[in-house]
């Protein structure tokens, strides 16, 4: 059985909601799709397109707290949501 998708850190029901609505039903299925690619859905959706939600799915896909990523790992995801936002 499948686990649900708030057993992951940072998703809260609000963002657990706009996850269902792109599609992503479970934590299993973010893990295997990766941040990267369910902030794109949420993003082609309409949701949450900032760069703090690619925080929170990124530490949820990790296992980690968004809050306790390495300042490396933020910097990496800002500049891939700069260049998707200029079509990169």
């Amino acid at each position: 059985m499948s686990k649900p998708i708030e057993s992951l850190p940072n998703i809260g029901p609000e963002l657990a909601a706009s996850l269902r609505y792109a599609g992503v039903t479970s934590a299993e299925e973010l893990i295997a799709l990766g941040a990267i690619a369910v902030w794109r859905r949420l993003v082609r959706a309409g949701l949450l397109a900032d760069i703090q939600s690619l925080y929170l799915l990124d530490g949820a896909a990790s296992g980690v707290r968004w809050d306790e990523m390495s300042f490396q790992r933020k910097q990496e995801l800002r500049q891939f949501a700069v260049a998707y936002s200029q079509g990169v």
